[in-house]
């Protein structure tokens, strides 16, 4: 019979990895709670239309990446791309713009694109991410860009660079695209199939290409910041001046215009050299319209997503809140009471511990300890039953002490 395997661009998530993952939720369910955002948890399927009237039709995503599919109701349902468009409908249809303040919210969960798997980049991929609701102040911008620069340096993820541009308003936005498109024109036979598609499309969108022929085309093509309105100009200036504050670097890059049709004004992505070209961590910016657009109220949203897979890549081996592990080893079938009676304990004191209840040979358990990386080993034995103490072997160095059992908390405070 044909074996089964895990569908494209999918992976099973198991240890060691899955403690960096943990580490990872742990982390953010402790560190943005410290800006008043709430968690919020939003459906993995929602109906087509939310993605593509708050992403927009001509964007790579709704366009090439969306897994759209019809329900037994005839109806059509996409597993979520991204999850800014849920959560402002969310709070549109529960009606949490009136009842919960401040309007901050953060989630973490599985998107999915029908993209080509890259290194960190899957189809069922993860993100957690942040949304502001109601504050349409530069510094609050600054804020949401701090907080995930620094999240990031809160979890040891090291050489990272924060790239900022604005991509302007509906005021100014206009004669910019109408410009960019003139100048797409008259080198549009030098531009791949894609990109010549985008001109009267989705101009933007050929800031995106990877092609190096077509980056290097683009380069010369007019920049948005050369043409932001007095309040998108003074809005930029603010955020900038606000991250000076919070001793954020940063470089403008006038390429970034981000992959979604909401966005507007601030723009940012924080990168990694040590993922080649596949480099951004996280990314989001301001979008003034998308709940209006949904259906809600006119109010302004500012937030980002960061792509899990992408942080584990560079997460520091050790990083993991749940301690080292301890395996307890009986020397024979009589004494595995005594092993589980131990094991209890430390189970109520939270620490992890585990006991073989099928190896009866000692030296059997000790090369299961081994195998499946346990940090200490318990050794019961007659000795020790008599003696009223614990043999504890270093199952890195095989260094191994004796102590009295009275002394098992401090030995276990000091190094578990």
């Amino acid at each position: 019979m044909k074996r089964i395997i895990a569908p494209k661009g999918t992976k099973d998530i198991f240890l060691p990895e899955i403690e960096k993952w943990q580490y990872i939720e742990e982390k953010i369910r402790g560190y943005f709670p410290r800006f008043l955002y709430k968690e919020i948890r939003t459906p993995i399927f929602e109906y087509s239309e939310l993605f593509q009237r708050g992403i927009g039709t001509e964007t790579e995503v709704v366009q090439k990446e969306m897994y759209t599919f019809k329900d037994k109701a005839n109806r059509d349902l996409t597993l979520r791309p991204e999850n800014t468009a849920s959560v402002v409908r969310a709070a549109i249809e529960n009606d949490l713009f009136n009842r919960v303040y401040p309007l901050r919210f953060f989630y973490i969960g599985p998107m999915f694109r029908y993209d080509k798997p890259q290194k960190g980049r899957f189809r069922q991929f993860h993100q957690f991410g942040v949304e502001v609701f109601g504050d349409e102040s530069a510094q609050v911008d600054a804020e949401v860009i701090y907080s995930s620069y620094d999240f990031l340096k809160e979890i040891n993820i090291k050489d990272i660079q924060l790239h900022l541009n604005s991509v302007g308003c509906e005021n100014c936005r206009p004669k910019f695209l109408r410009d960019l498109e003139a100048e797409a024109e008259k080198k549009k036979n030098d531009l791949c199939i894609d990109c010549q598609r985008k001109i009267h499309t989705n101009p933007l969108r050929i800031f995106d290409c990877k092609n190096l022929k077509c980056i290097e085309i683009s380069n010369d093509f007019p920049k948005i910041i050369d043409y932001l309105c007095e309040e998108c100009g003074s809005h930029f200036e603010d955020v900038k001046s606000t991250l000076s504050i919070f001793k954020v670097k940063f470089d403008i890059n006038s390429r970034l215009v981000r992959g979604l049709d909401y966005y507007t004004k601030t723009a940012f992505e924080i990168s990694s050299n040590q993922l080649g070209a596949q480099d951004a961590l996280l990314g989001g910016g301001r979008y003034n319209n998308l709940v209006k657009e949904l259906g809600g109220a006119d109010i302004s949203g500012m937030g980002f997503a960061a792509g899990i897979e992408r942080i584990i890549l560079q997460l520091d081996d050790a990083k993991s809140k749940k301690g080292k592990m301890i395996f307890i080893a009986y020397q024979s079938l009589p004494l595995m009471n005594k092993a589980i009676q131990l094991a209890k304990s430390l189970w109520d004191k939270g620490y992890r511990a585990y006991v073989d209840y099928n190896s009866k040979n000692l030296k059997k358990q000790l090369k299961k300890a081994n195998k499946i990386g346990i940090d200490y080993t318990f050794i019961l034995g007659e000795d020790e039953i008599v003696t009223k103490s614990i043999s504890i072997k270093n199952m890195k160095d095989y260094e191994q002490i004796t102590i009295k059992q009275e002394e098992l908390d401090k030995w276990l405070k000091n190094n578990i």
